[in-house]
C-alpha cells in the first residue's frame, strides 16, 4: 500500500493552503501540517514554499507531485489486478492498451485468433502514456500486463528490458491538423514538407527514426526538424496547436480527433508487433504464435 501522506500532499498542492486542504479532507489544519512535515522529513526535500499568501510547490515538489499521482494510481490498479488474479484463468491474456499502443488491431483479428486458440480470453488493461509507465510496465511485462501491441526497435527493447514479436513493418507517416493546408492531400510528397516543421523523437530513441532524420538532413534540409522527448497526448496537442507536422504511424489514427495521419512518399518504415516478457508464460507464447500466424495470413 502507498503512504496516505501522498493523498494529503496532492490535496494541499491542489488547494494551495493547509486550511483549504483540511476543509476538503475533514481533518484539522494541524494534522495536515504534521503529515506534510513528516513527508518532507522522510524525503529529505522541501516540497512547499510557505508564504503569507499561501503555499507554492518547489521544483522538487512539482516533480514529486506527478510521481505521487502515478504511485497512488499504480497502487490502486495493483489491488484490482491482485483481486482479478485470484479469479484468473490460465488462458487469460492481459492486454495492455493506451493512446500510443491501441489494441484495436488484435480485436479486429479476434475471430481468427479464436478459431485457432478457442479457450483464449482477453483482459484489457488501460494505462496512461507517461515516462514512468513506459519504464515500469515494459520492464515488468508478465506481472500485471502480458502483452502490449506497438512500434519498437532493438534499442528500445534493450533499454526497457523486454522483447517483441514483429508482425509487420508499418510506414512512417505524418500527422497534421485537419486545418493545415496539407490535410487536403491523401498522400504527401517529400517536397510537400519543405518549409514545414516536422516533430521527430530525439536521437537514439529509434534507429528507424534516426535513419529518417539523417535522410532529411542530408537530402532535404528544407524541412526543419523539431526534437521532442516523449510520445503522449501533449505531443499531439502541440502538433495541432502549433500547426506543425508530427511523425506518426497508421495505428494512431484515432489518438487525436483534430489530426489526420497521411502517408508520405518515402520508404521509411518501423517495426510493429507484440511486446512481451523475455520469459513469457506458455499461454503468452501460444498467443503470440497464434497472432503471428493469423496476422501474416490476413496481411
Amino acid at each position: 500500500m502507498y503512504n496516505h501522506q501522498l493523498e494529503t500532499f496532492i490535496q494541499v498542492a491542489d488547494a494551495g493552503s493547509f486550511s483549504k486542504a483540511s476543509e476538503a479532507m475533514y481533518i484539522s489544519p494541524t494534522a495536515i501540517m504534521k503529515q506534510i512535515n513528516l513527508l518532507e522529513s522522510h524525503l529529505e526535500v522541501q516540497l512547499f514554499l510557505r508564504t503569507p499568501r499561501g503555499l507554492t510547490l518547489t521544483n522538487a515538489g512539482k516533480s514529486y507531485y506527478q510521481d505521487a499521482k502515478y504511485m497512488i494510481q499504480y497502487s490502486k490498479d495493483s489491488q484490482i489486478r491482485a483481486k482479478n488474479a485470484m479469479q484468473s484463468n490460465k488462458n487469460v491474456i492481459r492486454l495492455g492498451t493506451s493512446l500510443m499502443t491501441p489494441c484495436q488491431i488484435l480485436m479486429n483479428l479476434w475471430s481468427k485468433i479464436h478459431e485457432i486458440f478457442p479457450e483464449l480470453k482477453f483482459e484489457i488493461i488501460h494505462f496512461e502514456n507517461t515516462p514512468e509507465n513506459a519504464r515500469e510496465i515494459l520492464k515488468n511485462l508478465g506481472q500485471h500486463i502480458d502483452v502490449i501491441p506497438g512500434i519498437f526497435d532493438e534499442t528500445m527493447l534493450n533499454l526497457r528490458g523486454c522483447t517483441a514479436m514483429e508482425l509487420s513493418r508499418v510506414p512512417i507517416c505524418c500527422a497534421v491538423s485537419i486545418y493545415h493546408p496539407l490535410a487536403q492531400k491523401e498522400i504527401l510528397s517529400i517536397e510537400d514538407l519543405y518549409g514545414q516543421k516536422l516533430m521527430l523523437m530525439k536521437r537514439n530513441w529509434s534507429k528507424y527514426v534516426d535513419l529518417l532524420r539523417d535522410d532529411l538532413w542530408e537530402h532535404h534540409s528544407q524541412i526543419k526538424i523539431v526534437d521532442f522527448s516523449f510520445y503522449n497526448l501533449e505531443a499531439f496537442n502541440q502538433c495541432e496547436h502549433n500547426n506543425t507536422l508530427l511523425m506518426a504511424v497508421p495505428q494512431w489514427e484515432n489518438v487525436h480527433p483534430m489530426l489526420k495521419i497521411i502517408p508520405v512518399e518515402w520508404s521509411h518504415k518501423i517495426p510493429f508487433g507484440l511486446l512481451h516478457s523475455p520469459t513469457p508464460s506458455q499461454t503468452v507464447k501460444r498467443f503470440i504464435q497464434t497472432t503471428a500466424k493469423v496476422f501474416h495470413i490476413t496481411s
